[in-house]
């Protein structure tokens, strides 16, 4: 548990600088490529990442989806994201991502919690559980956005 009372449930190494990984969250229009269940980005305020500014988005696959929305709540460039994403009627969750330098690279840890709908009735630990596997995979598919980039940065 970390001191916001969130569950660290996903962590991640990348030989991508904490840069090249700040360069993909900051692209809005990249979301659904390393967001699971994320479908298509609708439209990305030209703030993002500010605190308030929003993607519009839609979860699910089609010809069900919903179109909903991610905020941003806090940031600190390069170190950090905190993100509250909605997918009514599922519910609110509210998302913390870090990345930190590390000697081969970063290491990204996110962290995420139900803050509203069906899922705020399920104990903190099967909360963590239930996400834990698709938090793991937007993790991995960040890493091989990041690293691409690198690496196309390395080429030219």
């Amino acid at each position: 548990m970390t001191e916001d009372g969130m569950s660290r449930i996903a962590r991640q190494d990348t030989t991508a600088s904490p840069s090249a990984v700040w360069n993909v969250l900051s692209d809005g229009w990249r979301y659904a490529g390393w967001v699971v269940g994320a479908s298509r980005i609708r439209q990305v305020d030209a703030t993002w990442p500010d605190v308030g500014s929003r993607i519009h988005h839609s979860v699910g696959l089609w010809p069900v989806l919903l179109d909903d929305h991610t905020e941003v709540l806090a940031r600190t460039a390069e170190h950090e994201l905190v993100l509250t994403a909605r997918a009514w009627p599922f519910g609110r969750a509210e998302i913390r991502l870090t990345v930190t330098p590390s000697e081969t690279g970063s290491h990204i840890t996110m962290s995420e919690h139900v803050t509203g709908g069906v899922g705020r009735v399920l104990p903190r630990l099967v909360q963590t559980e239930l996400v834990r596997p698709r938090n793991q995979e937007c993790l991995r598919r960040l890493v091989l956005i990041a690293e691409r980039g690198t690496h196309r940065e390395a080429v030219e």
